[in-house]
């Protein structure tokens, strides 16, 4: 896929709602030396916040040190700087739905289509995976499938043996994943990189940077048996076992060397 080729993503008002957004205390205190920008866009469930949130469990996933990391709470309508400061930026998954059009939502996504037109390295993870389809042009809806948790087998597509962060990966492995809703329609010009038997696009590339995953590579096996304990009602609404999705939790060492692979491509491409 030639990066020329692909159309420009659909601009977004800059900042509509989102008037008298601040940056809080801690942007300043790790802005020194920026490497690496994290967009929270969400909070753990509140029995795992004890192990921390978000960006916590990205950076200790992808052997960031904490000098290395900037946050933007972007659900707090806190704004970041210019991507072009930093090597990558990394989204963060997320409760909230892309399809109510937050106004923060809304701003992030102009701000993440920017970025990737820029040629900044995205990576977005769940929700960020959503929202980053989304600021392409993408489509994300309800998954017509339904609820899609727990260990899921990842399949790749072929145009995954040629993309800089999936060609030394198996064709087939596991991942930790949680969602509802789907990028049911990918970025036009996007390469689909992977599949579940639940979700035909849990990974896609829009151009030689940007990357969306449905699964959560940051996530352990102690995060996802916290979710489906979390969601053992819903689950139970829904005609599914969370007994048995808890026991069938395994493992994903694959999906997680994603980050790392992420970090090492921002860093190079950043010189």
């Amino acid at each position: 896929m030639k990066t020329a080729s692909i159309p420009a993503p659909p601009r977004r008002p800059a900042a509509r709602g989102l008037a008298g957004a601040r940056r809080g205390p801690h942007h300043a205190r790790v802005s020194r030396a920026p490497r690496f920008l994290i967009l929270e866009t969400g909070r753990p469930v509140p029995s795992l916040r004890r192990h921390g949130d978000f960006t916590h469990w990205i950076r200790t996933a992808a052997d960031l040190s904490r000098e290395r990391v900037e946050v933007s709470r972007v659900l707090d309508g806190e704004r970041p700087a210019t991507a072009s400061r930093y090597a990558g930026v990394l989204v963060t998954g997320s409760g909230a739905m892309v399809t109510d059009r937050e106004p923060w939502s809304e701003w992030t996504a102009g701000w993440l289509g920017e970025a990737a037109a820029a040629g900044v390295p995205v990576l977005g993870i769940c929700y960020g995976h959503q929202l980053l389809a989304h600021a392409l042009g993408g489509r994300v809806d309800w998954n017509p499938r339904g609820r899609e948790m727990g260990t899921v087998a990842i399949e790749l597509h072929e145009d995954a043996r040629h993309d800089p962060l999936f060609h030394a990966l198996p064709a087939r492995f596991h991942a930790q994943a949680t969602h509802l809703q789907s990028v049911t329609t990918p970025p036009p010009g996007a390469a689909v990189l992977a599949r579940s038997a639940l979700d035909d696009c849990h990974a896609f590339r829009w151009g030689a940077s940007a990357w969306g995953l449905q699964f959560h590579p940051e996530f352990s096996t102690t995060h996802m048996r916290g979710y489906i304990a979390a969601r053992r009602d819903a689950l139970s609404g829904e005609g599914l076992c969370h007994r048995r999705m808890m026991a069938s939790v395994r493992p994903s060492p694959a999906a997680r060397r994603l980050l790392h692979r992420f970090v090492r491509h921002a860093a190079h491409r950043h010189g």
